[in-house]
């Protein structure tokens, strides 16, 4: 069976030694570059499961970084950033990435949330026997063999999450999600602080589907309890 292959981008020797240690003893194959183009040459030539990300590294930054990336790719991608500002953790999100930590940082979370992402990602690429319906619901067509999602005929370009919200919503017009069932179905993991990135990718999916002219029009804010598709 081929070894995960996790690649760390961060200038911080140190650091990258560290989370490289932590890595390599769950039997991890770890790759290891200091600047933003190193990142786009290794994924371009080998094949990487996962990416822990800097922001802040020579020649090109790590939101740059994750543009680029998200352009062809879909692995999970974790900011582990300095940076701790609200702003920040919301860019990073809105750009594709699929979690933010910030340092100084816990190894064993760390390794806990690079477990969780990858046992998430591999699930949602294994073959299955039953193919997923799609979605059809007015001027709104979701598939997700494909995982595209149209509006009136137009492409919407979501990140990987929002997807996964979006299918999650609409298989199931009407339901009520709380904040942390979506948190633990979409993120496949235990909900910690995870409010905030919920809410954060809830926004933006709704600016993409144009809710900013129809407000709640696809997805409806049922206030103290969570969220539910208007299908």
């Amino acid at each position: 069976m081929k070894r995960i292959s996790i690649l760390i981008a961060d200038d911080e020797e140190e650091i990258a030694d560290l989370i490289a240690i932590h890595l390599e003893k769950e039997g991890y194959h770890v790759i290891k570059v200091s600047d933003g183009q190193e990142v786009l040459q290794v994924i371009q030539t080998q094949s990487i499961d996962l990416l822990i990300l800097d922001i802040m590294m020579p020649k090109m930054d790590g939101y740059e970084v994750t543009r680029h990336i998200r352009e062809q790719h879909n692995m999970p991608i974790i900011f582990l950033s300095a940076k701790t500002s609200d702003f920040d953790k919301v860019h990073g999100l809105v750009i594709g990435a699929d979690d933010y930590m910030t340092k100084p940082f816990t190894p064993i979370e760390l390794v806990a949330r690079v477990n969780a992402h990858l046992r998430r990602f591999m699930k949602l690429n294994q073959p299955k026997e039953d193919n997923k319906l799609t979605l059809e619901f007015g001027g709104l067509v979701i598939s997700p063999e494909q995982r595209t999602v149209k509006l009136y005929g137009e492409n919407i370009e979501l990140t990987p999450k929002e997807f996964d919200i979006l299918y999650l919503l609409a298989s199931h017009p009407k339901k009520v999600y709380s904040v942390e069932n979506i948190f633990q179905q979409v993120w496949g993991e235990a909900y910690f602080e995870g409010r905030n990135t919920v809410m954060v990718h809830i926004r933006t999916l709704r600016k993409k589907l144009e809710e900013d002219r129809q407000k709640n029009k696809w997805i409806k804010t049922v206030w103290g309890v969570g969220y539910a598709f208007n299908g």
